[in-house]
């Protein structure tokens, strides 16, 4: 903790002192980054945030690979450090529908590399954790390195280890940006300028977001917990209260700091059936719950500490406790935990707070550099479990451009700063989603769940047909996208004997018209909506010379032709998969996927373009129909002028044409292993194109197909998706996609790629298929050989013209050869699988370029 003046320039200013802003400090200079410092409104290091009133209990596992890697990795850290009490973390089951979900727990952990993750008996629960009353469960999850932190003595060891400045009690009053740059952090105690700043205040988040004009959309929810008045149980558990912040200022009520240091001395638990978790404080229990409506706070209404409270403690709300008010809950608080542990039945509270923490409207942590101003980056939305892990990303990529933890690159396409739709910065729509995900935090959600609240945002012009349609819409980055269409229920009596029925976890939000839509597709024609994949338009003299330093193709093409690329960071792995046309000499367009796609990839290729070459992402300003099918070109052909056959309009090439009165780029290029075309419109035109094709393809029994198809007959056909397959944790060569790359050429990446083929390829993609089985197999489920996991499905679903349901994973080299046996465990079977040669569908490519 820095004792001398604040200085008027740095390198890096850091915003916020609490569990984010001192790890991403610690990991900065330990990567050897000089002249860092960081700023607080509050003491240091009770700054009055959310590290030091949070209990501190970390469970590790989750669904998604990157918060179960950055939980492990912050666990070991603190650990390392001595602030970290590991006393293992049980889970309990009070249904069959948790006890399915305590073993997918089990299948995440395998697959993520947590150490020993265990099912539990009712009785080897209470061995445990003695006053969980065993008739109430029907098992536990054990993960044995779960466990506690104490906030204070971690922050202040990262204070005292960190080369870094640090200065409390400095308010940050504005944010100073000039030519699209960070310029300058002024606070009440002077102005600091600085090369880049980092956003670490989490609960203040929108409100400093504001001070450099971004609209972050972040949610302040109020959350529950007490600490019960001393259990006979626990007698003799007492520990000193007192000393965690002996000699330190603490805003507010000091005993909620206190009990929140306190390690446990017993495994910490949760009753997610009633969103609730415990821990042992001393010779109490703390009890926190989820289990109440969601209490958002106004961003802009967060305040600051006053001699009375903490900025982010709220006063004990006793009816949310008494009484039931969560809307998925029959219990309340109270009932639930005097059930699952009467011990605390009937109990005063010592400790009581309604303390604030956040939610993004998907759940998930703001990391990177803002597409709107450079040099200013966010590490947000970030809770203990997670800050070491985060910090060590954070920091990595700051330094050396690749955001990675020990144990290798990391998928940051879930996570980006730059992934939210435009509409998301809006605070109803933000602090709405985020009430809700604080609502769903310990739901069951199941596969493909959709929300029902702010829906029909963003639309394509074909909306209207896709209603009439039947179209049964899931929201994808905000539009509504159509995942198959009721109209094409007829074709599954003619489709059944290839088209598996489901049930269970795998069936649920599934139909069988989307194998229908499938097969017809494959027979026949199908159109399909890509109005939410993007277009970026790149043009200017030196447009050919920039795609080429930012592609690791050869973009030496001729204008009419079109070329698959990967775009790499400066680490070698994939920044992103796209389709680059040439559409005149200087003229290009870049298109993208849909999602968060045109925020990260279009603001990247905004980053590196120079001056004398335009950039423009053309979000929702072209619509696209997907033409696909063995009679695609008999239909487009009716409909233009422009010759369409093979020897004037090959296989990736593209031309301008007309589509009736429309006016097209036409991209003969398909995501479905069928001949077929990209049609892309101005967005005004839309009706007129979907009209024209329809009518003009009736006799041909034209079709609406919807995503689900499209994901069976990508997988198929072995085409990758970026944020699934591929993304910022593989390299090309690893991902099978050595065509994409020509290191004859100079690109962005390329160096690390050359080192990494030259250290050799030891981790490979490999397509599986199921032995004796048509189940789907769920991402995230672990990939078993000689008896340990050695990967995990990245994407799987149903091959319908193949006949096998298909898994794809990446495995060391030494599993990845054809014909080697492995197993996929999902919803607790095991499944043998065979590694195949890929793509299952049309191998030599006859379908797509006839």
């Amino acid at each position: 903790m820095s004792t001398e003046s604040l200085p008027s320039r740095a390198k890096t200013v850091i915003i916020g002192a609490g569990a984010v802003g001192c790890s991403i400090a610690y990991h900065l200079t330990e990567l050897g980054a000089d002249d860092v410092v960081v700023v607080d409104q509050g003491p240091l290091p009770v700054t009055g945030g959310s590290s030091t009133h949070a209990p501190g209990i970390m469970f590790q596992t989750s669904p998604s690979k990157i918060q179960t890697k950055t939980a492990h990795y912050t666990s070991r850290l603190l650990k390392d450090a001595g602030v970290y009490t590991e006393v293992g973390g049980i889970e309990v089951a009070r249904s069959e529908e948790r006890m399915d979900f305590l073993r997918r727990r089990v299948e995440w952990a395998t697959s993520y590399g947590l150490p020993e993750p265990q099912l539990l008996e009712p009785k080897e629960v209470s061995e445990r954790l003695p006053l969980v009353d065993e008739e109430e469960i029907l098992g536990g999850y054990y993960s044995p390195t779960d466990g506690q932190v104490a906030g204070t003595d971690a922050l202040q060891w990262y204070i005292e280890t960190s080369s870094a400045r640090f200065f409390g009690d400095t308010e940050v009053t504005d944010i100073e940006t000039g030519g699209g740059e960070i310029q300058a952090v002024v606070t009440d105690n002077g102005r600091i300028e600085c090369d880049r700043c980092v956003l670490a205040t989490n609960n203040w988040a929108y409100q400093t977001g504001q001070m450099a004009g971004l609209d972050l959309p972040i949610t302040p929810v109020e959350h529950q917990y007490v600490v019960t008045d001393p259990l006979e149980e626990l007698r003799g558990n007492e520990d000193a209260i007192g000393d965690a912040t002996a000699g330190l200022e603490v805003p507010g009520d000091s005993q909620i700091t206190e009990f929140m240091a306190q390690p446990p001395d017993r495994p910490v638990g949760r009753d997610q059936d009633n969103s609730l978790y415990f821990r042992t404080h001393g010779d109490g229990y703390g009890l926190g719950s989820y289990n109440h409506e969601p209490l958002v706070v106004d961003p802009d209404e967060m305040g600051k500490n006053d001699e009375d409270s903490q900025a982010s403690v709220h006063s004990f709300t006793e009816k949310h406790w008494t009484k039931a008010t969560h809307p998925d809950r029959e219990k309340s608080p109270q009932q639930a935990f005097d059930e699952l542990l009467p011990a605390t039945e009937g109990k005063d509270f010592r400790v009581t707070e309604n303390g604030i923490f956040v939610y993004t409207p998907d759940g998930m942590p703001v990391l990177g550099e803002t597409a709107a101003v450079d040099g200013l980056w966010t590490g947000l939305a970030i809770w203990w479990t997670h800050s070491g892990g985060y910090g060590k990303i954070l920091a990595e990529w700051m330094e050396n451009g690749v955001p990675r933890l020990p144990s290798g690159p990391v998928d940051t396409s879930g996570i980006h700063v730059n992934r939210f739709e435009p509409h998301a910065g809006c605070k109803d729509y933000f602090t709405d989603r985020g009430g809700k995900r604080y609502e769903q935090v310990y739901s069951i959600v199941e596969p493909r769940w959709q929300p029902d609240d702010h829906r029909g945002l963003r639309v394509s012009p074909f909306y209207g047909q896709q209603q009439e349609l039947g179209a049964e819409f899931y929201q994808s980055g905000g539009w509504e996208t159509p995942q198959w269409y009721e109209s094409n229920a007829d074709l599954v009596s003619k489709y059944e004997e290839q088209i598996p029925e489901r049930d269970g976890w795998q069936g649920v939000n599934r139909s069988p018209i989307e194998g229908a839509e499938h097969l017809h597709t494959r027979e026949n024609v199908s159109m399909f909506d890509m109005t939410t994949f993007s277009s970026i338009m790149v043009e200017g003299e030196d447009a050919g010379d920039f795609l080429q330093r930012i592609c690791s193709n050869d973009m030496d093409v001729d204008t009419g032709r079109v070329r698959y690329s990967t775009m790499l960071n400066e680490g070698g792995t994939i920044l992103a998969d796209i389709t680059v046309a040439r559409l005149d000499e200087d003229e290009y367009m870049v298109t993208t996927g849909g999602g968060n796609s045109p925020g990260i990839h279009g603001s990247w290729l905004q980053e590196h373009a120079p001056d004398t070459v335009s950039v423009t992402v053309e979000e929702s300003a072209k619509c696209t129909v997907g033409l696909w099918g063995p009679k695609s070109r008999l239909l487009l052909q009716r409909v233009t002028d422009a010759d369409v056959s093979n020897d004037e309009f090959p296989y990736f090439s593209c031309k301008r044409l007309y589509v009736g009165d429309v006016p097209v780029i036409a991209l003969r290029v398909s995501y479905v292993g069928e001949l077929g075309w990209e049609l892309w419109a101005p967005s005004e035109y839309g009706q007129k194109l979907w009209n024209t094709l329809w009518e003009a393809g009736q006799d041909l029994d034209v079709r609406a197909m919807g995503g689900g198809a499209l994901e069976s007959m990508r997988l198929e056909k072995g085409f990758r998706l970026w944020g699934t397959d591929i993304d910022t944790d593989v390299n090309p060569l690893e991902a099978g996609l050595p065509f994409a790359v020509d290191l004859d050429t100079e690109f962005i990446g390329k160096e690390a790629l050359v080192e990494a083929k030259e250290e050799g390829i030891d981790t490979e993609v490999a397509c599986l298929t199921l032995d004796d089985s048509t189940d789907v197999m769920l991402g995230g489920r672990p990939v078993l050989a000689d008896g340990e996991a050695v990967g995990y499905v990245q994407a799987g679903d149903y091959g319908y013209s193949v006949g096998e349901s298909i898994a794809y994973t990446y495995l060391p080299s030494e599993y990845a050869d054809a014909g080697t046996s492995v197993q996929i465990e999902c919803e607790g079977e095991t499944y043998d699988a065979t590694v195949r040669d890929e793509p299952l569908y049309d191998p030599g490519r006859n379908k797509i370029i006839r």
